[in-house]
């Protein structure tokens, strides 16, 4: 299981910094995990203190959708 950021993710960037594998895309205002890249190490879950990762079991499908399309157009956001 990936992890998957939803709406509640606004400007933040705290996962960023905690990540190993570099999963993390940046749009305007937020960000969005690859799940081709993430490791489902939880990491980020725990990191986030706007509640807006969960793992995709737990996602809704329009969360999961949006990360994995997104992740493809937004930069990494390390860069």
């Amino acid at each position: 299981m990936v992890s998957v950021v939803n709406d509640s993710c606004i400007k933040c960037k705290s996962c960023v910094d905690v990540c190993p594998v570099s999963a993390f895309h940046e749009g305007e205002s937020q960000l969005v995990v690859d799940p081709d890249t993430c490791i489902d190490c939880g990491v980020c879950i725990a990191e986030c203190p706007q509640g807006a990762i969960c793992n995709d079991a737990d996602a809704e499908q329009q969360w999961i959708d949006f990360n994995a399309e997104k992740a493809a157009e937004w930069p990494s956001a390390e860069e």
